[in-house]
């Protein structure tokens, strides 16, 4: 079994059920961070991209806190490799996955005890940083591979899951979006 840490849309349970076709009960996730990655608003898009700090200066053209040169995810447990043949099919060609070290912000527990509805997903504030981080986790990650594609603004997950993320679990998806059309293809209707 596979495992992977996703910081954009992805992070809501119902998008990652919608991708890999199942209700994941095999699967188990527990916050994490990233250090040293930026994530940012994708131009004309509601997802963001994920890019190394040193590659972000040449957007942000000033040093960024520690706070905001670390991106909080999710780390999930427990892929299938069809899980991961399905992700690498959703992120299509602007991302590469690559092996990165994340720490997990607390302990594993099951996707279906994970909170699902959108007011439970975002902290009103996320705790700082804690000073000692626990020990990384090797595992892999979407980095996007389109820097041009990015604006400089941080990509927030609270608004995502204000405006948007309800288009991306709801049963009636755009007709024109390939990467659903895609999965759809792919995934056993359940």
């Amino acid at each position: 079994m596979a495992s992977a840490f996703f910081y954009g849309t992805l992070m809501h349970p119902k998008v990652l059920q919608r991708v890999i076709g199942h209700k994941g009960s095999l699967l188990e996730i527990c916050p994490a961070v990233l250090l040293n990655y930026t994530r940012h608003k994708v131009k004309r898009a509601e997802y963001p991209g994920m890019v190394p700090y040193e590659q972000s200066n040449v957007l942000l053209c000033h040093d960024l806190p520690l706070e905001d040169r670390s991106v909080r995810g999710t780390l999930v447990i427990g892929l299938s490799p069809k899980d991961i043949a399905l992700l690498d099919t959703f992120e299509g060609d602007d991302y590469v996955r690559k092996g990165v070290d994340v720490h997990p912000l607390s302990t594993f527990v099951k996707l279906s005890q994970y909170p699902v509805d959108d007011e439970t997903l975002i902290p009103s504030k996320p705790p700082a940083l804690p000073e000692t981080l626990a020990p990384p986790f090797r595992t892999d990650t979407y980095v996007y591979n389109m820097l041009d594609r990015l604006e400089p603004d941080l990509w927030s997950f609270e608004d995502f899951v204000k405006k948007n993320a309800w288009k991306w679990y709801r049963e009636q998806l755009p007709e024109d979006d390939v990467r659903w059309a895609e999965l759809d293809e792919e995934t056993p209707q359940s």
